[in-house]
């Protein structure tokens, strides 16, 4: 198994692909808008990638947070609000914001599973930092890490209700970053002191099945690495400070924050510690390259991977829909505590 998440080029498996995965045998894949048109189609895509391998159980990804990040979309699909909406809630009643959250991660869980999607790229338990790039802004569920965590560990939870395994990213932190990481490479320059604060949340939700790394480099750890390819940052901050034994995958590997060939990229990562290394853009010479620069897949992380898909559905049946209104309804009853008190 080649120790990846390859992204599809359109809304079907091309005969390359097919061949391909079939062949390379990767690890899970991740789905973006150019692989979705109506429920029927992305239904039966995500249904030829588990008929590949024949595994019920595989590890199929979509970066779906709400807000302005959202790869399905309306009419078909509803539209689901940023982090920073239960943020404000939470200045009105915590417990509040966090039901609010649970149900509203059930609900958009509901859609992937009805979807074939096993594993949705959320939460975020940056830190949001004054002064920082708006590349987190109002995806982030606030400022205090203890907000962070208590909102992220209900996201987990509602998604887990739906049958879905959720990431925690971007660790150990992006809520300090002044540049944007698909474009350059942010440098945060914070003490190891101040960089505790960025570290609370993943801390308190190290149990999570899987993690995600950034693509930032911080001076106090490593001068000359990103987190993705560090192996001090994976082996002594995500491993051993977090204390985060689950699956941890990169960030796509195709931002401009990183250097070299996406191959080269992909080899830095796993020597560094990085369980899966995550490709996005469906090129196929990257994919060949990938496959062909990394080694097969560690017994650990195999494992890591077997226990991070165990508890999702194995789509045998379909998702039990009736849930979703109700859960939608009472997440925008909430919310609107919020909104009476602006």
């Amino acid at each position: 198994m080649v120790p990846a998440i390859f992204g599809l080029s359109g809304l079907t498996l091309t005969d390359n692909e097919r061949a391909f995965f079939r062949d390379a045998d990767p690890a899970g894949y991740v789905l973006f808008g150019r692989n979705v048109a109506d429920r029927a189609q992305l239904r039966a895509l995500t249904d030829d990638l588990r008929a590949l391998h024949g595994r019920d159980r595989t590890l199929i990804c979509i970066d779906q947070e709400g807000g302005r990040v959202a790869r399905m979309k309306p009419p078909v699909w509803p539209p689901y609000p940023p982090g920073e909406r239960f943020d404000r809630l939470w200045d009105v009643a915590p417990a509040t914001a966090i039901e609010a959250v649970r149900a509203n991660a059930e609900a958009l869980g509901l859609d992937l599973a009805e979807a074939g999607i096993s594993v949705d790229l959320l939460p975020l338990l940056d830190v949001r930092q004054p002064g920082a790039h708006d590349v987190i802004g109002d995806r982030a569920y606030g400022s205090e890490p203890l907000r962070v965590a208590a909102l992220g560990r209900a996201a987990l939870d509602g998604l887990a209700r739906a049958g879905l395994a959720g990431v925690i990213k971007h660790m150990p932190g992006h809520g300090r970053a002044t540049a944007d990481s698909h474009k350059e490479m942010p440098t945060v320059d914070a003490s190891a002191e101040e960089l505790d604060i960025d570290l609370e949340p993943f801390r308190t939700l190290a149990g999570a099945a899987i993690g995600m790394t950034a693509h930032v480099r911080y001076t106090a750890w490593d001068a000359e690495n990103p987190a993705t390819q560090s192996p001090f940052v994976i082996g002594e901050v995500i491993r051993k400070r977090i204390g985060f034994d689950g699956l941890l995958m990169t960030d796509d590997l195709d931002m401009e924050a990183l250097a070299g060939s996406v191959p080269e990229r992909a080899a830095r990562a796993i020597a560094a510690g990085c369980d899966l290394v995550l490709n996005c853009w469906a090129k196929m010479d990257d994919m060949v390259g990938i496959a062909s620069a990394t080694p097969t897949i560690s017994a650990a992380a195999q494992d890591r991977l077997v226990r991070a898909l165990r508890d999702t559905t194995d789509f045998a049946s379909p998702a039990p829909m009736e849930r979703h209104a109700a859960l939608v309804a009472r997440r925008d009853e909430l919310l609107a505590l919020a909104e009476a008190h602006a």
